[in-house]
C-alpha cells in the first residue's frame, strides 16, 4: 500500500485566502466605542485617574471638530467648483486681451461676469461694450 503526493496538495495550488479587516481609519463612532470599553474594564484597583479621562475627552472634542471642519470644507469646495458665476468673478477688475473680427489684439478691464445656459461671459469697458465668452479670452493680466 503506497501513499502518493498528489499536485493537489502542493502548497502552490492552494487558494490563499486573505483576511479583510474594516476600515483602516476610525472615525468619532469608533473612539468613543473605545474610550467606553476602556472604561467599562479598567482595573477596579487601579481606575484611570480623572485627567487621563479629562485627556481622553479633550481628544475626542477635537477629533469630532475636525471632522466636522473637514466635511465643511469638503462641501464647500464643492460647492465653490460647481458655480461658474464664482469662477467668472474671479476675473472682474482684471485686464483681458482678445482678438477683434479683423484679427486685431484688444485689451480692456473685465466690468461684469454674467451666466446664461452655464456659459459665462464677461463684459469689457472699452468703446464698444464688448462681451466676450471665456474662450475669447486670450490671456488675463493684473
Amino acid at each position: 500500500m503506497t501513499n502518493e503526493i498528489t499536485s493537489d496538495l502542493y502548497l502552490s495550488n492552494r487558494d490563499i485566502q486573505v483576511k479583510q479587516t474594516g476600515n483602516s481609519s476610525l472615525g468619532k463612532d469608533d473612539f468613543l466605542k473605545l474610550l467606553i470599553a476602556q472604561l467599562q474594564n479598567q482595573d477596579p484597583m487601579n481606575p484611570m485617574q480623572d485627567k487621563d479621562f479629562i485627556a481622553q475627552m479633550a481628544q475626542f472634542s477635537s477629533l469630532e471638530q475636525m471632522t466636522n471642519m473637514s466635511t465643511s470644507l469638503n462641501t464647500f469646495l464643492t460647492q465653490s467648483q460647481a458655480s461658474p458665476i464664482l469662477k467668472g468673478s474671479e476675473l472682474i477688475g482684471k485686464t483681458a486681451a482678445w482678438l477683434d473680427e479683423e484679427g486685431n489684439k484688444k485689451q480692456g478691464v473685465i466690468l461684469t461676469a454674467s451666466v446664461k445656459n452655464n456659459e459665462v461671459s464677461f463684459g469689457i469697458n472699452d468703446e464698444n461694450h464688448t462681451v466676450l465668452s471665456l474662450n475669447d479670452i486670450l490671456e488675463v493680466s493684473s
